[in-house]
């Protein structure tokens, strides 16, 4: 693959909603402003040998995270619809990050904001929700069918009943949630100057979504490929118990674009747990189980692809959430997370639903898994019908 020469980053900053800015620097003191413009990192060793790698672009140094950008755009535009009126309580169900959004969105526009987690959601990670002014309300028990996301979805619902005039931004399909990645693209597209492939975590849809949709733009052979945890049911796998968070789901988020994707990788715990410690004592910079999991298929993505592919990872948070359990030894330990290094290369599955996969897996042939269930059914009828 022919690449051009890496550019130099822009000079021209970009506001969060993606506009640029001639400010001068102090202006980037204001909330808002610190949002964005987060630097890139060349990582090689020891996941690609000699002058093979990729690029990691660091989301970690948002104030919280990259969330951070469509907590403040989903907010921003809600008010300019007249859909979140001022003073109105914002509403939204979260497994963290995007709550720090949130909270931050909320401190710039002067909105209340409920939080609605579960059990599963670091205490740490409470306590700093709490100390930014967000009030944190936790479900007790999963959904039957649609396990803690839905028994916290429901949970907003009820919220919202509560709290006339609130807000909820629906995440997981509210089309904002993608838009608000525009800047981060051309980011991307202005530091690396060409991107042959792109590798994103997948939970909302968002990021994934609003960043290949731009890029395929500049760059109309863009491979994108989607990174999930073993247990989520977004790539059309059966749900089960998931440790990670951040990445995967146990809905179909309507966000997710799935005629984007070249591949998806599924990757279990322990896998992003190896990856992570590997990343932090060799890079510095490292980051959550999202972080592990992305990393590890770029890695393994820089060694096969030619060398002169350009790959671009998105590395969506840092490490500080993780000190209790990704960097924890007694944590990991009795979960079972210090197995080693992973294995060298994925298992490969024909098609998404073909078995359930336990570790880090390929699949060539992403689709949609509602449109994958309405085939089966049809298929079904067909062959009761003969």
């Amino acid at each position: 693959m022919k690449t051009t020469p890496l550019t130099t980053p822009p000079t021209t900053p970009l506001t969060a909603g993606g506009t640029p800015t001639t400010a001068s620097p102090a202006a980037r003191t204001a909330l808002s402003g610190l949002v964005g413009n987060t630097p890139l990192l060349r990582v090689g060793e020891p996941f690609a040998s000699g002058d093979r790698g990729f690029w990691a672009k660091l989301e970690g140094f948002n104030p919280g995270g990259i969330k951070d950008r469509p907590g403040l755009h989903m907010v921003e535009r809600a008010r300019a619809r007249g859909d979140l009126r001022p003073g109105g309580r914002i509403i939204e169900s979260t497994s963290g990050t995007l709550g720090l959004g949130l909270a931050l969105a909320g401190m710039v526009h002067g909105h209340p904001v409920t939080l609605v987690t579960d059990p599963g959601l670091e205490s740490s990670m409470t306590r700093l929700l709490t100390a930014y002014g967000a009030r944190v309300n936790v479900v007790s028990e999963p959904h039957p069918s649609g396990g803690w996301q839905q028994a916290r979805r429901d949970r907003v619902a009820q919220l919202m009943e509560r709290h006339p005039g609130s807000w909820c931004p629906d995440q997981y399909n509210n089309p904002d949630n993608t838009t608000a990645y525009t800047p981060l693209a051309l980011e991307i597209a202005a530091e690396l100057g060409h991107v042959d492939v792109l590798v994103c975590s997948v939970g909302t849809g968002g990021h994934s979504a609003g960043v290949s949709r731009v890029l395929r733009q500049l760059y109309p052979q863009l491979r994108l490929v989607g990174v999930d945890t073993v247990g989520s049911t977004i790539f059309g796998q059966q749900a089960a118990p998931r440790l990670m968070r951040g990445l995967g789901s146990s809905i179909y988020p309507r966000n997710v674009a799935y005629d984007h994707f070249s591949e998806v990788h599924w990757v279990a715990p322990a896998e992003a747990v190896w990856t992570c410690r590997a990343l932090a004592s060799s890079h510095y910079a490292s980051g959550g189980w999202s972080v592990g999991a992305v990393a590890l298929v770029a890695g393994w993505l820089a060694r096969t692809l030619p060398a002169d592919t350009r790959i671009a990872a998105v590395f969506p948070d840092g490490p500080q959430r993780y000190l209790g359990t990704v960097y924890d030894d007694d944590y990991c330990a009795a979960h079972g997370l210090l197995e080693g290094p992973p294995a060298a290369e994925p298992e490969v599955v024909g098609r998404v639903d073909e078995k359930q996969v336990t570790r880090w897996t390929r699949c060539a042939s992403v689709v949609d898994p509602l449109t994958l269930a309405t085939e089966d059914a049809v298929d079904a009828s067909g062959s009761a019908a003969s």
